[in-house]
């Protein structure tokens, strides 16, 4: 039984309560499908612990941010975060941020961050269409923070959603689990307010933690499957 977890954001906390439910589901093993970095305080401590149980892990966009130095395109908000987190994370932490890669095979189950046109910043939405020339019968992807499974003809598809910034409307950290060729979608209630507390102790403004509360945007915005593009 597989672990997939994404989208930690640097939120450390949720983190720990996500692994410490899928120790008590009996996960054999747990896979990131990247996005370790961005939004919140504590990305040295989420690298290492992700280092340190030797979780298999991919590179996402933010990932790449802040191994590349490049900054976010769409949001000033990402990069007032991101710009925090470059001024603390250890270079250690960083040297593996940048090894990752954004796309990988687990055994039959094929991972990105993103999705296939795009394996590090693609906003996708499955469909008979999207996979249809895409080889394989299973597959994840992280990036929308919406979790999701999808079942095609031949190809089963799911999004874990987001460890560390949920923005379905639900504030509790989501994951999956993949048993056989079956996943299925899992939340748990964490210490929001401990990593909020974390967030105020760096100097950030409730602006950009408020939404843990809601499980939303930055700002607010709830997001569905349908109005992701």
């Amino acid at each position: 039984m597989i672990g997939i977890i994404s989208d930690i954001h640097g939120n450390h906390v949720a983190l720990e309560a996500v692994l410490s439910r899928l120790d008590q589901l009996g996960a054999s093993q747990v896979i990131c499908l990247g996005d370790v970095g961005g939004y919140y305080c504590e990305i040295n401590e989420c690298c290492e612990t992700l280092q340190k149980r030797k979780i298999f892990t991919l590179m996402g966009n933010h990932d790449w941010y802040l191994a590349t130095g490049e900054s976010c395109p769409r949001s000033n908000s990402v990069n007032v975060c991101l710009d925090y987190q470059r001024s603390v994370i250890k270079a250690p932490n960083k040297q593996w941020l940048t090894s990752l890669k954004p796309q990988a095979a687990i055994g039959a189950l094929s991972i990105v961050h993103g999705g296939w046109n795009d394996a590090l910043d693609e906003y996708m939405v499955p469909s008979e269409h999207y996979f249809s020339n895409i080889a394989g019968t299973l597959f994840a992807s992280g990036h929308t923070h919406v979790p999701c499974i999808w079942k095609g003809q031949n190809k089963t598809y799911c999004n874990p959603g987001s460890v560390g910034q949920p923005r379905d409307g639900d504030p509790r950290a989501s994951f999956a689990l993949l048993d056989g060729n079956e996943f299925t979608l899992h939340r748990i209630e964490y210490d929001i307010a401990k990593i909020q507390e974390k967030m105020k102790d760096a100097g950030f403004t409730p602006y950009f933690y408020d939404n843990l509360s809601n499980g939303s945007r930055i700002g607010g915005k709830i997001d569905s499957l349908q109005g992701l593009i």
